[in-house]
């Protein structure tokens, strides 16, 4: 698979096909239950029978590509753990030793780190973009994709240059078009970036033209403190930056990270090869979000998982139109709420798929009523 560039890949986007959604929801009507009684779950597989374009909905291959960088805003203290976290959770992904590993294991999923900026070397690296059973001794490899070793302190200046934003988004495109040629069907995204929750509410506020304080949240945990600065320093950042609302590459460089930027370029390779993205939380929707302004019509390839409890994340998703399945309080990351949407997504698949129809068990149809 050859990367492209973000111009080049824009024009090959895709439509979902109208005729496997209005197929899909016919299926559903047929299946012998109340109409629509699956809810978002059964919206959820029309939408990716558009996308894949046919109502014989397969999930057997699942994966979740997670975007991991270092962000400069943690010099400002915005976070509660230390920078060093980002490379030893990444290799923990390596070795399949993180909640998003476990649970995706359980759903059926694989999990591919993406290295676009960590600020340490890492082991369990691959220069290619990992093969199923190519290397056997490492359980997840690490795609080697270092742009820097991590952002500027985007208080001080922009995160980082345009090029290194187009850079990041278009390896995330790149990397959805490796799991199309190795016949995946659905992706998730998850990220690893300490410092991640400020940019994200910053990427938001600049965004949705939202004030600081109505989008940030306490991250892993901040005290009363902590909270007040971290909201102070992403209103500085976005006055020294101006980021430019209408330009989604112009927000990620000059405030985001390159984990936001290259989620958003998986979501936009999703609409290039035709491959449903299941958003995490709060930090992938960020990223969803400038996805949108770059690509308006990637929003048709998103798929919500869950609300994340970060105070932004219910406003994210009205945002991107899209409905959540899950209401749990999450705020894990890591691709977390993707994984456990994959397992009700498997369920509901079944039901799709196996379920007898009305008309197989002689029972009238229900009837949708006005």
């Amino acid at each position: 698979m050859k990367s492209i560039a973000l111009d080049e890949a824009l024009k090959r986007v895709g439509q979902p096909d109208e005729k496997a959604m209005e197929l899909a929801k016919k299926r559903w009507d047929s299946v012998a239950k109340p109409l629509g009684s699956l809810g978002a779950l059964e919206d959820a597989i029309i939408r990716i029978a558009g996308i894949l374009k046919t109502p014989e909905v397969r999930l057997d291959k699942k994966a979740i590509v997670i975007c991991c960088g270092d962000n400069g805003i943690v010099e400002e203290g915005v976070t509660q753990t230390g920078q060093e976290v980002t490379g030893i959770v990444t290799e923990n992904f390596a070795r399949g030793d993180s909640c998003v590993c476990l649970m995706a294991e359980q759903a059926g999923a694989r999990i591919i780190p993406i290295d676009l900026g960590v600020a340490a070397d890492l082991a369990g690296t691959a220069k290619e973009f990992p093969i199923p059973g190519k290397e056997p001794l490492i359980k997840n490899p690490i795609w080697a994709r270092k742009i820097s070793r991590g952002t500027q302190n985007f208080r001080n200046g922009p995160a980082m240059t345009r090029a290194q934003a187009v850079e990041a988004v278009e390896t995330g495109i790149e990397a959805a078009g490796h799991l199309k040629e190795q016949g995946y069907s659905l992706i998730g995204v998850g990220e690893m970036g300490i410092g991640n929750t400020t940019t994200s509410s910053a990427v938001v506020s600049a965004l949705l033209g939202l004030a600081p304080e109505a989008v940030t949240g306490r991250g892993a945990g901040l005290t009363d403190a902590g909270l007040a600065k971290k909201i102070q320093v992403i209103q500085e950042g976005i006055r020294n930056n101006n980021p430019n609302p209408a330009d989604g590459i112009d927000v990620l460089s000059k405030v985001g990270g390159f984990d936001l930027a290259g989620i958003a370029g998986v979501i936009i390779g999703g609409a290039v090869y035709g491959l449903p993205v299941v958003l995490d939380g709060f930090i992938t929707g960020a990223a969803a979000l400038a996805a949108a302004v770059i690509c308006p019509e990637a929003k048709k390839f998103m798929i919500g998982s869950h609300v994340s409890a970060e105070p932004a994340g219910g406003m994210v998703l009205k945002a991107l139109e899209l409905k959540p399945v899950i209401y749990g309080g999450m705020c894990l990351g890591e691709g977390t709420g993707a994984a456990a949407f994959f397992s009700l997504l498997s369920m509901a698949q079944a039901v799709y798929e196996k379920m007898s129809s009305f008309q197989e068990i002689h029972i009238e149809e229900y009837k949708h009523l006005s």
